[in-house]
């Protein structure tokens, strides 16, 4: 059967949605719980783009036991739960709320005792979710290094470096906090490596980073911190917990980017298309990782390799966005990196891709990300816009807006990083 654009399409979401659906934790989360408690408390504490969809499946699969506690999760990604209190903060930039959320789950935490259980449940955007400034910091001053770091270029890892020395909670001091209660984490990844203690700036986990390691990203993005920053991140003495520091706390992941781009490659199968997953955890600037995205396809597509066609190429991980002076537009890092593969195609045949995060937001817009075809630059020139042009200005969202190819899911409920799938027909 040929591929025409109609059915191009409909492979490239099929194969988006079965990654979603794969990290549900609807789906999920049940089989990753420990043994029920049968004595002491029960207290659920959580943050992330997840955490009240896995507060509610929690209470599914617990009807009988006595939870308490308090998740924290992004504007319009709350769901009904019953005996989980659930707050709504702001992403990616923490707001009131988030400082509110965070000072509740360590609340929740302080005084147990050995015989209680803490049960936390994080995901993607934990870090801006649950925002505890540590001591002579404001939320202003979080603010503030929050932005200068999105729009620096560094990767979630180093962000999250320096967001850990700047917390009364993150970099592991959330599981301190509880001791000697027991703490099982329960996370979905969203993070390249799925490092325990970058999801989420790892708030039940040790911190192999130090504070020396704060100050040095800074300076390698030339960030100016305020002076509250500054002194703050020279409070050695006040190192986050390491390794052997916390032994009464457990992590296990429930869902990954690998496990989703399985997913997508068994949808892909199904459609007759032989998948390659070229990796989960692919890093670098978006619109060069399209660019060198565009010469493997070029390959497959006249040598059959790295697959014959058809074929899809799959990939996860988190690329970066650094913005220039010309960034006078919306985008996100899925857009940009599609402009930039749609930019180095050139608009050759029978190639087609879709990019978008899987937590339905790419960027600060409602749009999750898009879809590529071979006739996107034509039809955008139709219009009178430039791809080159755009991607220099940092419109990819407004670009594919226009063309009609932006991709809305609106909240998925699950957050395991950005996916990609280049179709070769």
């Amino acid at each position: 059967m040929s591929w025409d654009d109609a059915r191009a399409r409909a492979a490239l979401r099929q194969m988006f949605d079965a990654a979603v659906a794969s990290a549900d934790p609807r789906r999920v989360l049940a089989a990753h719980l420990p043994p029920k408690p049968t004595k002491g408390r029960c207290v659920v504490v959580g943050g992330g783009k997840s955490a009240a969809v896995m507060a509610a499946a929690l209470e599914a699969a617990w009807p009988d036991v006595a939870l308490e506690g308090t998740v924290v999760t992004r504007y319009g990604h709350a769901v009904p739960t019953n005996r989980i209190e659930v707050i709504e903060a702001s992403h990616p930039v923490p707001d009131a709320n988030s400082q509110r959320g965070a000072m509740r789950l360590l609340e929740r935490v302080h005084g147990l005792t050995g015989d209680d259980l803490v049960i936390a449940l994080m995901s993607g955007g934990a870090s801006a979710l649950l925002a505890a400034p540590a001591p002579g910091l404001t939320l202003d001053d979080k603010q503030a290094i929050n932005r200068a770091l999105l729009a620096s270029g560094a990767n979630i890892g180093e962000m999250n470096a320096v967001r850990k020395h700047l917390s009364a909670i993150k970099g592991g001091r959330l599981a301190a906090a509880a001791a000697p209660a027991r703490v099982v984490t329960l996370a979905i990844s969203d993070v390249p490596g799925d490092d325990p203690a970058v999801i989420g700036s790892g708030p039940t986990v040790p911190d192999p980073t130090t504070f020396a390691d704060a100050r040095a990203l800074l300076a390698r993005y030339g960030i100016t911190s305020s002076p509250a920053i500054a002194a703050r991140l020279n409070q050695d003495a006040d190192e986050t917990p390491k390794s052997g520091d916390l032994p009464h706390s457990a992590f296990h992941t429930i869902a990954t980017p690998l496990m989703a781009l399985r997913a997508a490659a068994d949808a892909a199968r199904s459609l007759g298309l032989t998948p390659v997953i070229l990796g989960d955890a692919l890093e670098g600037e978006a619109k060069e990782m399209g660019a060198v995205m565009a010469g493997i396809a070029r390959s497959l597509r006249a040598h059959g390799h790295p697959a014959a066609a058809p074929a899809v190429l799959l990939s996860g991980g988190e690329t970066t966005v650094t913005l220039g002076a010309n960034a006078t537009g919306r985008g996100g890092r899925n857009t940009a990196f599609l402009l930039g593969l749609a930019v180095a195609l050139g608009g050759l045949p029978g190639v087609w891709a879709i990019a978008g995060d899987t937590d339905g937001i790419d960027g600060m817009d409602d749009i999750a990300g898009a879809i590529l075809t071979p006739d996107t630059r034509a039809r955008a020139l139709a219009k009178g816009i430039d791809a080159r042009t755009a991607l220099a200005a940092h419109d990819s969202h407004g670009f594919f807006d226009a063309i009609g190819d932006a991709l809305r899911t609106g909240p998925t409920l699950t957050n395991v990083n950005d996916f990609r799938a280049i179709l070769i027909a």
